[in-house]
């Protein structure tokens, strides 16, 4: 299968394990969403994938070759990180040429493709301005089109919608949202937000303690969790322990018709 694969990934963070056994398949132009709670693990995946962190065991695969031994700058990924990391003695033409003039990329061809991305990033006309004259959501829209400027295979965000307002965080959302199904780049999003994962993301792997709990579609994630700590996560949960036997479950909450075979069970309830 073209695209990214990431098999029996283990991690270590000064001695200690972050990552266990992350096994991911993402598909070549697919958007996905890394969610879960602060110190899951998010942000570690995203810069391993980058090749920022060294890899105890496993493998990381583009279209079926591994990219284990290749530099981060050669890897065909980027990283868009929390704080930006703008140059802000550098006008925004300058800052989006930057990956192109390490790709020794022409002249004229940089100037052709800081005009498209501007427009792409609904910021026309503004290469020549500084970038400290810009504010939090512009800088944002520079921040990305500085990223794909490197003609990116994977576009790796970490959580980079964090320091902006709400109204902000929506536009910059359906922003991404607009260009990654324009251009088709595998794009992976690091966030907390599940509304943002949910609107957003082709699939989500809800990600806690290292690993990776579930991976599947929104309406899948959100409507059928696959264990306790994702239905927590999604919404208001109850459980309920009983019996099934002869095709009904009961319970001290009611009785539901069920396929299951007898047994003993625990009932999970949810709102619609």
């Amino acid at each position: 299968m073209a695209g990214l694969k990431i098999v029996k990934l283990k991690v270590h963070l000064q001695k200690e394990e972050i990552l266990h056994q992350v096994d991911l398949d993402i598909q070549e132009g697919e958007f996905i969403a890394l969610l879960g709670e602060s110190g899951c693990g998010k942000t570690t995946l995203l810069k391993t994938i980058a090749g920022l962190l060294e890899v105890r065991e496993g493998d990381i695969l583009w279209n079926g070759e591994s990219m284990m031994h290749i530099s981060p700058e050669k890897r065909g990924t980027v990283i868009v990180f929390q704080d930006l990391r703008l140059f802000p003695h550098m006008t925004v033409g300058k800052n989006i040429a930057f990956p192109m003039e390490i790709q020794k990329v022409p002249k004229e061809e940089q100037l052709r493709r800081i005009q498209k991305l501007l427009e792409a990033v609904e910021l026309a006309g503004y290469e020549k301005r500084k970038i400290r004259e810009m504010s939090g959501g512009q800088m944002q829209r520079i921040a990305l089109a500085r990223a794909l400027a490197a003609n990116p295979k994977v576009l790796l965000l970490d959580e980079p919608f964090s320091g902006l307002d709400e109204r902000l965080r929506l536009e910059m959302g359906r922003l991404v949202k607009k260009l990654h199904d324009e251009w088709k780049i595998t794009t992976i999003l690091v966030t907390h937000d599940k509304r943002e994962a949910l609107q957003m993301a082709d699939r989500i792997a809800f990600m806690k303690d290292g690993e990776i709990l579930q991976y599947d579609t929104p309406e899948d994630i959100s409507r059928h969790p696959a264990v306790e700590a994702v239905s927590d996560y999604f919404g208001r949960t109850s459980y309920a322990k009983g019996v099934v036997s002869g095709g009904v479950f009961r319970s001290s909450l009611g009785e539901w018709k069920t396929d299951l075979e007898d047994g003993e069970y625990e009932a999970m309830l949810r709102p619609l």
